[in-house]
Order: C-alpha cells, then sequence, then structure tokens
C-alpha cells in the first residue's frame, strides 16, 4: 500500500521586516525635493510647536521655574527631525499606507511631556504637587524622551518601509 507522504506545500515568501533600517533608507532615497522640503517645514513646525511652550526654545510669552536640562536640546532636535520624516510620508502619492499615526502621535506627544518644565505643567502639579513633580516626575522625564524618540523611530521605520514595499507606480 505505497501511499506516498504528501509533498509539502511551498512556502510562501515573507514579506519584508516593517522595521528594516535598509528599506527605509532605499525608500529615502526615492523621495523628491517636495517632500525633503516638507520634512524641513515640518520638522521647524515641530520644534515651534512643542519647543515654545515648554519653553525650552526662549520667547517671551512662555518662561520656566527649573532650568532647561542639557538634555532637553538634543531630545527636541530628534523629535523635530522624526517628526518632520513621519509626517512627510503622508504625502507620497497613490494609496495610503498602513496607519503609524498612532505611534508617532504618542511619540509626539511624550515629547511634549519629557521636554516641559515638570512643575509647569499643570496634570503633572494636579496629580503629584509641587514636591512629586521634582522628587517623582523630573527623574522620568529622560526615560520619556528617549520613549518618545523610540515611538517616532518606530513609526517612521514602519511608515518607510510600507512606501518601499507599497511604492505606487512612476509616471
Amino acid at each position: 500500500m505505497g501511499l506516498s507522504p504528501a509533498s509539502p506545500a511551498p512556502v510562501p515568501p515573507t514579506a519584508p521586516s516593517s522595521r528594516s533600517p535598509r528599506t527605509a533608507l532605499g525608500a529615502l532615497r526615492l523621495w523628491e525635493p517636495r517632500q525633503w522640503t516638507a520634512v524641513a517645514a515640518f520638522a521647524v513646525a515641530t520644534a515651534v510647536v512643542v519647543g515654545v511652550p515648554t519653553a525650552v526654545v526662549p520667547t517671551p510669552f512662555f518662561g520656566r521655574e527649573v532650568p532647561v536640562q542639557w538634555w532637553n536640546y538634543p531630545a527636541l532636535a530628534l523629535t523635530a527631525l522624526l517628526s518632520g520624516l513621519v509626517l512627510a510620508t503622508y504625502l507620497r502619492p497613490g494609496p495610503p499606507a498602513a496607519s503609524g499615526g498612532r505611534l508617532g502621535s504618542l511619540g509626539g506627544v511624550l515629547s511634549f511631556f519629557a521636554v516641559g518644565c515638570p512643575v509647569c505643567n499643570k496634570i503633572v502639579l494636579l496629580l503629584l504637587g509641587t514636591g512629586g513633580a521634582l522628587t517623582y516626575w523630573a527623574p522620568l522625564q529622560p526615560l520619556l524622551a528617549l520613549a518618545s524618540l523610540a515611538l517616532l523611530a518606530e513609526a517612521a521605520l514602519r511608515r518607510l518601509n510600507g512606501q518601499a514595499v507599497c511604492a505606487p507606480p512612476r509616471a
């Protein structure tokens, strides 16, 4: 009774990782000048929207009770750059890619809390009081900055990989 074992079903090719930096860089190489202009514009807008109310960018409109920390400047710069990249991915032609907006939005909100003055944040003051804000919240802010940057980087990788894998046809 020579039944031969069933031949294994062919294994479908796996889709590229949605987190491949190499694929994301490949997508960036295909960008047009208008997308790079959008990155710059969105980065400046993000720096203003996050930096001015948190008084990391000094203006006569907002002040801080606690001095700006050294890490606030690189955190703001990287937040602006990554936010610009994520937002510029929405300018491509063709069908919309899988949503990466939640990660980018969450990353942007976290960065606002990360670089803000701990005792100027009304939510933190209501929850912890001034002493709690300085004792508990201020030491957590660098970790919030790292989490914010990680979420923004993940959103950028996913959006750029989506562009590379599902690239619209060139005209």
